[in-house]
């Protein structure tokens, strides 16, 4: 085994990064962004190979991580649900074993967050978690991004309100919210609440609070946060859910118990009508066009990291404003 593979990272939760290191990667984020925008080209992957294994549909994870690649001057192939069959036609095991040999880094959007897990544990090149049961990573270091090109690099004085399904979104909040440091505050219908352990952790670390009053919760909130109600792999619980959810959309009446300059936020795809309206996501408040473009950003400085830890130690790039000037 070589040092590479010794020192070898995943990326599947928040709860495994240090302060310092979504500092980075935020940074690192911002960066390619704003360098992107100005023509500057930055293929530090160059003649890297992306496995993207795919068990749920996606337009936003396959879109950012294969364009992601190609701007870094790597390459991405997709794997569809039937082109292995991950954990039936073929183990987690043997899947993670023969795709190192071949390709430098994976990414695998699944249902069970343990196959995820077993991945990461088999494989000798990184993993990172583009969406599981249990968390949504990617989605969150992009919403961070977002709401420090909105409020500044600060997050720790933010108020966020998530009003929905305590899922795997809502999870991967009370870990980035225990990690960064704002309060957040979580509104879910009673019996759907996130599981205990990050409720726990939520309460534990004081980071904010759960209940089932969406004006409590959005009450003076920065941001106000929602996702599906009935999320995939769940379809047949649609209509209970819509009932369940009953008081827990997010429109203009609860809106207006939040800050002034509050921003909405919504990870899409949504169920217009149902966990928001129309006029609420398409409004000026809204924020879900930049979320989405900014996992493209967020995950590049995600699969750089993972290969090349070294340029989160480089200088900040010069001043852009002055090399667009220049140029």
């Amino acid at each position: 085994m070589n040092a590479a593979t010794q020192t070898k990272r995943d990326f599947l939760d928040f709860s495994s990064l240090s302060e310092a290191e979504l500092a980075g990667l935020l940074a690192l984020g911002a960066r390619l962004k704003a360098e992107l925008k100005i023509g500057i080209e930055h293929p530090y992957l160059r003649g890297k190979t992306l496995a993207m294994i795919f068990q749920k549909p996606s337009l936003r994870t396959r879109i950012t991580f294969e364009t992601g690649m190609a701007q870094l001057g790597g390459h991405a192939i997709y794997l569809a649900p039937n082109d292995i069959g991950i954990g039936e036609r073929e183990s987690v095991k043997d899947v993670a074993r023969n795709m190192a040999r071949c390709v430098d880094l994976i990414m695998i959007r699944t249902f069970s967050h343990e196959t995820a897990v077993e991945l990461a544990r088999e494989s000798t090149v990184p993993v990172i978690n583009g969406l599981t049961d249990l968390l949504h990573p990617c989605q969150l270091l992009a919403d961070l991004l977002t709401m420090q090109e909105r409020f500044g690099r600060d997050l720790s004085k933010l108020r966020v309100a998530f009003v929905g399904d305590g899922f795997n979104l809502a999870q991967s909040w009370i870990e980035a919210a225990s990690l960064a440091g704002f309060e957040l505050r979580l509104a879910c219908p009673k019996g759907y609440e996130p599981e205990k352990s990050f409720v726990e952790l939520l309460r534990n670390d004081e980071s904010g609070t759960i209940s089932d009053n969406p004006v409590e919760a959005v009450t003076d909130a920065d941001v106000v946060y929602t996702d599906t109600w009935t999320s995939m792999g769940r379809e047949k619980e649609a209509a209970q859910r819509r009932r369940d959810f009953k008081g827990f959309q997010v429109n203009d009446a609860l809106l207006k118990h939040a800050r002034k300059d509050a921003i909405v936020m919504h990870c899409l795809p949504a169920h217009r009508g149902e966990e928001i309206t129309d006029d609420v996501i398409d409004g000026p408040r809204s924020v879900v066009l930049d979320q989405a473009e900014n996992r493209l950003h967020a995950q590049k400085a995600v699969m750089v990291w993972l290969l090349r830890p070294d340029i989160l130690r480089i200088a900040p790039s010069p001043d852009l404003r002055r090399f667009k000037k220049d140029h």
